[in-house]
């Protein structure tokens, strides 16, 4: 037996290797398993919202991927009898430096991930099987198989399930996985076709449902999804039924043709009983899968995932008191629960055959989009829920906010705005930050952090701060306000440092 692991991370789709790429920047023991033989090659999940790109841009990850893929600032819907041009991100995007949709490919972001944690002396183990685990004291005993057949048994203080719907490691923490499946079955392709306006996406509201069109770039200029129309005969998916259904559902002439990729899929909509037991955590498909309306799935995983590595890596140095972990399902469980509620309700009104539903999609919605268009402030708070730069966790147990509290700006739970822009490049890394606002007379060049230096990075913002006068906030690894008060008395903070991260 080896020597124990800090972290076993179980699966290496972008979950897993964002916790990995998070992980080695922290210096954390920890291997990374994998069943499948090579990475993805197909596309599956297409898109990366601004959050995302965010929360990778302290590992350097983030311009790679921009450079890779189609930032997208637009989208035709396309209604009966007319067709509206929806911008997206140009209202409620201000204070992001990634103020777009970026398309890109999984199996280009999983290619980029890999390549980054190659570039750091990271193996991804691909085919490597979890064949079981087991708590036992203060680790997990792991048995793995590699693709010769053999086996070892590896113990690691912690294991992380991203190992996707069909979870071993949720399986062997006993862990429910609660939901349901939808009746319907979807067709996707990755193909070209001619015809479609370039550089947007398109979606297509008919009385049979939705059918989309997303910009890729590679492996083929566009991602197609359709509902499978009903009393059409299954079996294997044609570029002769795709293109049926595109004539059929669209008044364009439209002609699809060198598909890279066919397949039909079933959607899901379940989650975990429990983001964490004992030793075991899940994070990503491990512990929710929903409807991909919206592109939420992959890009919650990878945030699962980076709320969690920083917190395992702390812990496990000895920074942190193990009651740290206990927030990750604290934080994470809700926006897991949201997601799968908004997806739901999103994936219920544009394939729903009720009549309602129907009539809505194809007589009310050409009148009522171009109002709602109009509408700013909703569509600035739409896109902020959908481009994930709305998620916080004001209310979570590692969040504080001291007294006196700063009468504008941020509130301590929300992420850290790219406001002024280069803020959040100028505290990226890993470690907290701490940003001391107002006049720099204000405050001593080394404020006492109790032999934190280490662990805790001092920001002098002047005026070039989100909340105005004199206030200090402490920036989490993640990117979230962990504590935030006005003035110069530092108690509070102190208080906030001894619990959650306690001079050693």
């Amino acid at each position: 037996m080896t020597a124990p692991l800090d972290v076993l991370v179980v699966g290496a789709g972008p979950t897993g290797l964002a916790l990995a790429t998070q992980l080695r920047a922290y210096g954390t023991p920890f291997r990374i398993v994998d069943r499948s033989l090579d990475r993805t090659r197909e596309s599956r999940a297409p898109a990366i919202q601004p959050r995302t790109l965010e929360m990778l841009s302290g590992f350097g990850v983030a311009d790679d991927l921009v450079d890779r893929g189609s930032a997208t600032v637009g989208l035709h819907l396309h209604l009966p009898r007319r067709v509206l041009h929806v911008p997206v991100f140009d209202v409620g995007c201000d204070d992001t430096p990634y103020p777009f949709l970026l398309f890109l490919p999984q199996s280009e972001t999983e290619a980029t991930l890999t390549a980054h944690l190659a570039a750091r002396d990271v193996t991804v183990e691909r085919g490597t099987e979890l064949v079981s685990a087991e708590a036992e004291g203060e680790y997990a005993t792991c048995r793995l198989r590699s693709p010769d057949g053999t086996e070892e048994t590896v113990r690691a203080r912690y294991v992380v399930g991203c190992d996707g719907a069909h979870s071993t490691v949720r399986t062997a923490a006993g862990i429910a996985f609660e939901g349901y499946a939808y009746p319907q079955t979807f067709l996707l392709a990755d193909l070209e076709a001619d015809g479609l306006e370039q550089g947007t996406a398109h979606t297509y509201m008919t009385a049979a449902g939705l059918l989309f069109f997303f910009p890729l770039g590679t492996p083929a200029t566009w991602r197609m999804i359709a509902m499978h129309p009903p009393g059409a005969p299954g079996g294997e998916v044609t570029l002769d039924l795709l293109q049926r259904i595109t004539d059929n559902w669209t008044p364009d002439e439209l002609s699809l043709r060198d598909p890279v990729w066919m397949t039909s899929f079933r959607i899901h909509n379940r989650g975990a009983a429990r983001y964490r037991k004992g030793p075991f955590f899940l994070a990503g498909d491990a512990a929710h899968i929903h409807s991909p309306a919206g592109g939420q799935g992959m890009n919650t995983g990878i945030q699962d995932a980076l709320n969690l590595g920083w917190k395992l890596a702390h812990v496990c140095r000895g920074a942190a008191p193990e009651e740290l972990l206990e927030t990750y399902e604290a934080e994470r469980a809700p926006v897991g629960h949201g997601v799968r509620r908004l997806t739901d309700r999103a994936f219920t009104v544009g394939t729903s055959s009720h009549p309602a539903l129907r009539l809505a999609r194809t007589r009310l919605a050409p009148h009522l989009a171009p109002l709602l268009l109009r509408a700013t402030g909703a569509r600035a708070r739409l896109f902020r829920t959908v481009s994930e730069l709305g998620i916080h966790y004001r209310r979570g147990p590692a969040t504080v906010t001291g007294s006196p509290r700063p009468r504008q700006g941020p509130h301590a739970g929300d992420r850290l705005p790219d406001t002024p822009a280069g803020l959040q490049r100028r505290v990226a890394g890993p470690g907290y930050h701490l940003l001391l606002g107002g006049p720099t007379r204000s405050w001593p060049q080394d404020p006492p952090l109790g032999g934190r230096g280490d662990l805790v990075s001092v920001h002098h913002l002047g005026t070039q701060s989100p909340w105005p006068g004199i206030t200090h906030a402490l920036v989490r690894p993640d990117g979230y306000v962990g504590y935030l008060a006005r003035g110069t008395d530092l108690t509070g903070l102190r208080a906030y440092l001894d619990r959650w991260l306690p001079a050693r």
